[in-house]
């Protein structure tokens, strides 16, 4: 079972990978209150429109943030996986203007926003890791407007695949050459703009190529120089921490 140490842990190397801590800027993570919960897959952990009071840590599993249209049409416009913090918006803005949902089985650990606040007040260097990845968000934001917008479907799909493949590798949960994608093709779909049936074509399109190959959720890349050249993908947008 995953403890409080755990789920500090997990902050910590995440916070480490954006910024340089020292032993007092450790400690002070170490001191944060933190609850850590278990979260069934497609469970909200946020939802538009209600008050957040705390910030949520992706101890384990996978999520997602998504909007919906007024019709009940969704848009996902980003997957988070182990050791992201998901909401960290909620620092300065009570009010969620999104949702995010678990894609798995996940192990959440929260924080009130108002230690958060805190602990960036008095230590710079977290405050530097705290603003960076927010930052780093935003650049991912700006990329997927790129891909759901001006990139064809084949590429949509190998974009997606690249950029999941680097930070599933950043984030110590496999090699970029084979990792697991856990969304349904639907959920690929919704964070793409495609139907799963194109999906499903896109992505039998690419297995037919030699580019990647499926073993259950396992993503296996046979060319990867290739996936990235299909793709058009620079990793610059990354900035080497997502």
């Amino acid at each position: 079972m995953t403890s409080q140490n755990d789920a500090i842990a997990a902050m910590t190397r995440k916070l480490e990978r954006l910024a340089r801590l020292d032993d007092s800027d450790r400690s002070a993570i170490a001191a944060l209150p933190v609850t850590v919960q278990f979260a069934p897959s497609g469970q909200y952990l946020v939802r538009e429109g209600n008050e957040a009071v705390n910030c949520c840590l992706l101890v384990t599993g996978y999520a997602f943030r998504h909007k919906l249209a007024q019709d009940g049409g969704r848009q996902i416009v980003s997957f988070h996986m182990r050791g992201d913090m998901l909401d960290l918006q909620h620092l300065l803005f009570p009010i969620a203007d999104h949702n995010i949902q678990t894609m798995t089985e996940a192990i959440v650990a929260w924080t009130p926003c108002r230690a958060l606040q805190q602990l960036a007040h008095e230590r710079p260097r977290i405050a530097d890791a705290l603003w960076r990845d927010t930052l780093i968000d935003a650049s991912i934001f700006r990329e997927w407007v790129l891909n759901v917008g001006r990139r064809d479907a084949r590429t949509r799909i190998a974009h997606m695949l690249c950029e999941f493949a680097a930070r599933a590798q950043a984030a110590g949960l496999g090699a970029a050459d084979r990792f697991e994608l856990p969304m349904t093709q639907e959920q690929i779909g919704d964070a793409t703009g495609l139907t799963s049936v194109h999906v499903n074509r896109m992505l039998m399109q690419l297995g037919a190529e030699g580019v990647i190959a499926r073993r259950g959720k396992d993503v296996i890349v046979g060319d990867w120089a290739k996936l990235r050249r299909v793709a058009g993908f620079d990793a610059a947008y990354l900035h080497d921490a997502a």
